[in-house]
C-alpha cells in the first residue's frame, strides 16, 4: 500500500512540475544540486520529447522524424488500463472530432508502456476502436523506457505476487503536445470534460 502511495504522488508531482513549468512565467525546473562556488544555483529549460525509435500498430519501425510537420498530442499508457486510458483517449478522440479542421494538423499518438503484451497487432485492434487517426506505438522493452524517459513519463509495474501473469501499471496520466518541429508545447491535462480539452488545443495549435 505505501509504494502504491507513494507511485502515485510521484506521478502527480512529475504531471504537476511540466503543467507548472509551461503554465507558469519565467519558470524553470533545477538542473543541478547545489550552488555553485558563487552561491548561485544554475536552472534550465526542461526538455519533454526527443529521439525515440518505436514500431507502429502495422508493424513499421518509425522514430520521432516520422510526425515533424505536423503537431503530435502523445499519450503513455498501455492496451489492458481499465479506466483512465480509454478514458482519456474517448475524451481527446471526441475533442479532435470537436475541433474542426484544426484536428487535421494533429496526429495523435499513443504509447504502450507495456512492452510485452502490446504487440503491433494488438494496438491496432485497440487504437481503431477510438480514432481513425491515432497511430498506436511499441517496441522492446529498453525501447519503450527510453520514450519513457525522454518525456519525462513516470510509470511502475505493479505486480500481484499471487497472479504475476495480470500485472498493471501506475503511470502518469497526461498528453504531450509537440509541435511540428518535435519541440514540446504545452500539456494537457487528463480530464472527463471534452470541450475543456478542445479549447486547450484551440489555444496551443497554430
Amino acid at each position: 500500500m505505501k509504494t502504491r502511495l507513494f507511485a502515485l504522488v510521484a506521478a502527480g508531482l512529475t504531471a504537476g512540475a511540466i503543467i507548472a513549468y509551461v503554465t507558469l512565467p519565467n519558470s524553470s525546473i533545477n538542473t543541478t544540486a547545489p550552488a555553485d562556488s558563487s552561491g548561485t544555483k544554475v536552472t534550465g529549460t526542461a526538455l519533454v520529447g526527443g529521439p525515440f525509435a518505436l514500431t507502429d500498430q502495422t508493424g513499421k519501425r518509425v522514430t520521432e522524424k516520422d510526425f515533424l510537420g505536423k503537431y503530435m498530442l502523445v499519450f503513455f499508457g498501455f492496451t489492458n488500463c481499465p479506466d483512465i486510458c480509454p478514458s482519456g483517449l474517448q475524451v481527446v478522440s471526441a475533442a479532435l472530432d470537436k475541433l474542426g479542421t484544426k484536428a487535421d494538423d494533429i496526429t495523435p499518438v499513443f504509447v504502450t508502456l507495456d512492452a510485452k503484451r502490446d504487440t503491433p497487432e494488438k494496438l491496432a485492434a485497440y487504437v481503431k476502436s477510438f480514432h481513425p487517426r491515432l497511430v498506436g506505438l511499441t517496441g522492446s522493452e529498453d525501447d519503450v523506457a527510453a520514450a519513457a524517459k525522454a518525456y519525462r513519463v513516470y510509470f511502475q509495474k505493479i505486480v500481484d505476487e499471487k497472479t504475476p501473469d495480470s500485472y498493471s501499471y501506475d503511470h502518469a496520466a497526461l498528453f504531450y503536445l509537440m509541435g511540428k518541429d518535435g519541440a514540446f508545447v504545452a500539456p494537457i491535462p487528463h480530464t472527463t470534460d471534452v470541450n475543456e480539452v478542445v479549447a486547450a488545443l484551440d489555444k496551443a495549435v497554430r
